[in-house]
């Protein structure tokens, strides 16, 4: 079964402002000197912030049931240092320039972008799938290209800069296209063609080790992952888990489709779609739009169609993946799950959604409660009895900034 691990992000807020309290050393140096975190707990570029590299997964229940087991821990650190935490992409109101997490790696990147730093206090989720080689990596990056607006629409949870409602369901998508390289990746020929490409981009604009590529989905260069970037750190577990599944089953049918090509792109290219399967030669400027389209309208609003480049209702486009991913989904045994998860969304809406009709209601009062009250939110997917979510497990270690 494709495996996969999760990568959360996490700010620490000063309750009574909502902006970020710069804790986070002080939580990493407990958590790391515990062994049951040690291996999972990891800096960030901001001092406001940790993140919860996981370990490898099979299974989505034990996923959730790790996710909430950190969450609970960091929601404990907040209460000692009396502060709030939150899984949000963007914060309620920002500093005017961040601090820092204390490392060379880091300080340099403050160096060579410059005022571009001022406004990347941002939080991300980042899911990781197993793939068998580079050249499937590169087959399921094409593949999964046209569904990038899409799952940009259903995990947009920073509405906030500076103090104000942005009117954008993820304004941490529209900050980072300020980076040399962001939103969605142009298309490969192969693995060659990916690796000789990227090395291409190293000395421009900032760009001085892989890890800065930005692309919303990416070819990890210390795993053997694709990586999923476009999503805004999510309020909930489960908000997580959705994400995770949708990623992990599109990557498995494009594994599928790449082997039964015989492994040939241009094959794989040229095969017989219906007429909702998503076209894998849509203009790369229309792909950049519709990412836009999908910060600013989440699912509130028409999205992108993959298939067309045209805009549908949101509720019918996700009963379209659901359509297209329920052979994998099946397979790994989250196809009910990821049903219930979908109409959950629909119901309650996006983070960000949930974040805006808090603060409309009862302001920072209002967010405080919100955040406390999804933080450790059990997860709906519960693992089997008697199975540990770390049992003989590695760590999935992270890099990079955003």
């Amino acid at each position: 079964m494709t495996t996969f691990g999760i990568e959360e992000e996490f700010f620490f807020l000063d309750p009574s402002t909502m902006l970020p309290a710069d804790v986070a050393l002080d939580v990493f140096r407990r958590l790391s000197s515990d062994p049951e975190w040690s291996g999972v707990t990891h800096q960030e570029f901001l001092a406001s912030q940790v993140e919860h590299a996981s370990p490898v997964f099979t299974d989505l229940a034990e996923a959730g049931a790790a996710l909430v087991a950190f969450r609970r821990e960091i929601d404990r650190d907040a209460a000692r240092h009396a502060v709030s935490v939150a899984s949000i992409g963007t914060t309620p109101d920002a500093h005017a320039f961040p601090s820092i997490t204390d490392t060379d790696r880091y300080h340099r990147i403050v160096r060579d972008m410059a005022g571009v730093i001022a406004d990347h206090q941002m939080a991300g989720l980042h899911v990781h799938v197993g793939i068998p080689s580079r050249e499937h990596g590169v087959a399921v990056q094409n593949a999964v290209r046209p569904w990038l607006p899409l799952l940009t629409a259903i995990s947009g949870n920073s509405p906030f800069w500076r103090g104000n409602m942005t009117g954008y369901d993820s304004w941490r998508t529209i900050q980072l296209r300020r980076w040399p390289t962001s939103g969605c990746p142009p298309r490969f020929a192969d693995a060659a063609d990916y690796d000789r490409r990227i090395r291409q981009l190293l000395g421009h604009a900032g760009t001085n080790d892989l890890a800065l590529i930005s692309w919303n989905v990416r070819l990890s260069e210390h795993l053997p992952t694709i990586e999923f970037r476009m999503a805004d750190a999510q309020l909930t577990a489960d908000d997580t888990l959705l994400v995770t599944a949708l990623c992990r089953a599109l990557v498995q049918r494009a594994l599928d489709e790449f082997d039964r090509a015989g492994h040939d792109h241009g094959t794989m290219l040229r095969r017989v779609r219906s007429a909702d399967d998503p076209d894998p030669d849509l203009p790369p400027e229309l792909l950049s739009a519709g990412i836009v389209h999908a910060a600013h309208a989440g699912i509130s609003r028409d999205a992108f169609d993959p298939a067309t480049g045209g805009l549908l209702p949101a509720p019918e486009l996700l009963r379209r993946l659901e359509r297209y991913t329920a052979e994998a989904l099946e397979r790994s045994g989250d196809r009910a799950a990821v049903h219930e998860l979908i109409q959950r969304l629909l119901r309650d809406g996006t983070g960000a959604a949930r974040q805006s009709e808090a603060f409309r209601r009862n302001g920072h009062a209002g967010l405080r409660r919100l955040y406390a009250a999804t933080i450790a939110a059990p997860a709906s997917v519960r693992p089997p009895l008697g199975r540990s979510p770390h049992e003989d497990d590695e760590p999935r270690v992270a890099n990079g900034p955003a």
